[in-house]
């Protein structure tokens, strides 16, 4: 078998998860054992799982995550209020995703929500929904300069389609009368159709006041808030005493 010629095809059809299991069995004596049809299967297997995992990196990259935060290495040791039985029923499918419901994470300083949010978000990635992380100020800022050359409504577009989108330091200062209108924009494209994962050192009884116009406060709370989760922490910072592992926060 002239097998250079082979693995040569292979790669330049991006068969390489193929070529890279042909290489394996070439290697290993107990694979030559098996039937065509066994190893067929096996090469088959192996592209398969390096579509989806380089499908999952193209989307954790389009994501921007804040930090590489996983589920996994979430400190439940540090006494900040975390509730676990919310937080795994979250992260055990990803299932409030497909639901098209909203996470907000709220808490002082350093707490960890930043991290909360980009380990759901990145869980979410894992699971194939896509996502992307912003700051509330970054998002402002890019919907400013959208509305100045004449792009607004194509980003709000682009943002409508992002199955999980994480706002981190949201309501933090009184929102302008643009910023409030592009929110409720983004809130109203993505009602029962998307989920949204806020963090804010306010709790959610203070967001009216944030927004500020009453009417449209009303509006934008009413599409986010009857569909959410909430995990409230509390504490002091997680950088004063890191745990062990230590974990970016907000």
């Amino acid at each position: 078998m002239l097998q250079q010629p082979t693995l040569d095809k292979l790669e330049a059809m991006r068969l390489h998860g193929m070529a890279q299991g042909l290489r394996e069995q070439l290697k290993d004596e107990t694979a030559r054992e098996l039937s065509f049809e066994d190893r067929f299967a096996m090469l088959v297997d192996r592209q398969m799982n390096w579509r989806q995992n380089e499908a999952m990196q193209a989307r954790l990259r389009r994501a921007k995550l804040r930090t590489n935060a996983c589920v996994e290495d979430i400190d439940f040791r540090a006494s900040r209020g975390l509730d676990k039985g919310l937080l795994r029923s979250l992260v055990q499918t990803s299932g409030w995703v497909d639901k098209h419901e909203n996470v907000f994470v709220c808490g002082p300083t350093g707490v960890g929500k930043s991290y909360l949010a980009c380990a759901l978000a990145h869980k979410a990635c894992r699971d194939g929904y896509s996502a992307l992380y912003t700051r509330a100020a970054a998002l402002f800022r890019d919907l400013t300069l959208a509305r100045a050359d004449g792009s607004l409504r194509n980003y709000l577009l682009r943002l409508s389609k992002i199955d999980v989108l994480v706002v981190d330091d949201w309501a933090m200062t009184p929102m302008s009368e643009n910023e409030r209108r592009d929110f409720w924009e983004i809130c109203e494209d993505r009602c029962q159709a998307r989920s949204l994962i806020l963090t804010s050192r306010m709790p959610v009884a203070k967001w009216h006041e944030q927004i500020g116009d009453a009417t449209v406060a009303e509006g934008i709370l009413d599409r986010i808030v009857h569909r959410a989760h909430r995990i409230d922490l509390r504490g002091d910072s997680l950088r004063k005493n890191p745990p062990k592992v230590q974990q970016p926060s907000s």
